[in-house]
C-alpha cells in the first residue's frame, strides 16, 4: 500500500486502531479521523509505536455534526487531491435516545448520515485513485434491522437495539445503492460484519454505564486486531480489486437480510439520506 493515503474514522480505539497499525504496517499514509484531539493524539503516539510507522497523521472531525464533516472536507481536500481507500469504521451505541448537534438520533446519524455525507464530500478524490476502495463497518445486526421513513429518528419507541440495527442495515443499503452508482468506475464500496469484538462501543465515556458489563464479557470477545482483520483485507487485498456490493464475514462473502437485499428500498432511503444531510439529487 506504499504511496495510498488511506482515512479511518473512530481510529483513536478499538478496531480503528486496529486497522490505522496494519494499514501503516503496509505501507500507507493513514489519516486517522478522530472527535477528540486528547484521545486521538494519544492515539496518534500508539499507532506509530506500534507500526512503527511516521506515515500517520490525525485529523479532527465530529460525524455528528454536518458542519464538521464539511470542514474537515475542505481541510483534507486542500491537502489532498487523491483519496485511496477510506474506511467508515467510527460507531457509537445509546442505551438512552441522544441526538446529534444537527437533531438526528444518534446511532442513525453517527453511524450512517455522518458516513453518508463523508462519503459523498470525499467521492471524487476517491474516483480519481487506481483504484479507490470504501469500507464500510457494518454488523450482523443488521438482520433484525428495518427503518419506518415516518420515524426516522425514533422519536417514538426508541430501543437501543432498535436503534443500531437500523444504522446497521443502513451501512449496508449505501453501499449496495453506492456502488450500483458506481457501476463502470474503478471504485469499489463493501461492507462487513466484524464479529463479536471486544471494543468500548456502548460504554459511556461520561458516566462510565457498561464498564462492568463490558468486562465481564471480554473473554468472550475478538481482539479488536482480530475484529479488524475483514476490514484490512477489504481495504488491501488484490483479492477483491473488483468486487462491490457485498457484505463479508471473516474475509468471506456473506448472506445478508431480505430486507437488506431489497434495492428499491434502498434507493428511496439513498434520497432521504440526501435530504438529511443536505445534499441535492445527482450531486
Amino acid at each position: 500500500m506504499h504511496n495510498q493515503t488511506v482515512i479511518v474514522t473512530g481510529a483513536n480505539s478499538g478496531m480503528g486502531l486496529a486497522t490505522t497499525v496494519e494499514l501503516a504496517r503496509k505501507g500507507a499514509h493513514v489519516i486517522m479521523l478522530c472527535r477528540s484531539r486528547q484521545r486521538g493524539e494519544q492515539a496518534l503516539a500508539e499507532a506509530r509505536r506500534q507500526s512503527g510507522s511516521e506515515q500517520i497523521e490525525l485529523m479532527l472531525c465530529d460525524l455528528g455534526s454536518l458542519a464538521s464533516i464539511h470542514a474537515f472536507a475542505s481541510a483534507f481536500l486542500a491537502k489532498h487531491t487523491v483519496l485511496d481507500v477510506l474506511v467508515n469504521n467510527a460507531g457509537v451505541v445509546t442505551v438512552k435516545r441522544q441526538t446529534t448537534s444537527d437533531g438526528f438520533e444518534a446511532m442513525i446519524g453517527v453511524n450512517h448520515l455522518g458516513h453518508f455525507l463523508l462519503t459523498r464530500l470525499l467521492l471524487e478524490a476517491i474516483t480519481r485513485a487506481p483504484q479507490g476502495r470504501i469500507v464500510n463497518v457494518s454488523s450482523g445486526a443488521h438482520k433484525i434491522g428495518r427503518f419506518d421513513f415516518d420515524n426516522p429518528h425514533l422519536t417514538r419507541g426508541f430501543r437501543v437495539w432498535r436503534g443500531y440495527a437500523q444504522s446497521k442495515i443502513a451501512n449496508i443499503w449505501f453501499t449496495r445503492e453506492l456502488a450500483k452508482r458506481l457501476t463502470g468506475t474503478a471504485v469499489t464500496v463493501n461492507s462487513l460484519h466484524p464479529g463479536a469484538v471486544g471494543t468500548n462501543i456502548g460504554v459511556d465515556r461520561d458516566t462510565g454505564f457498561g464498564k462492568a458489563v463490558h468486562r465481564m464479557m471480554r473473554p468472550f470477545f475478538l481482539t479488536p486486531a482480530q475484529g479488524a482483520e475483514t476490514a484490512i483485507f477489504l481495504a488491501s487485498s488484490p483479492d477483491v480489486s473488483a468486487v462491490s456490493g457485498e457484505y463479508f464475514y471473516k474475509k468471506k462473502i456473506a448472506p445478508i437480510s431480505d430486507k437488506a437485499k431489497d434495492d428499491a428500498f434502498a434507493g428511496r432511503f439513498w434520497a432521504w439520506s440526501e435530504r438529511e444531510v443536505g445534499l441535492d439529487s445527482g450531486k
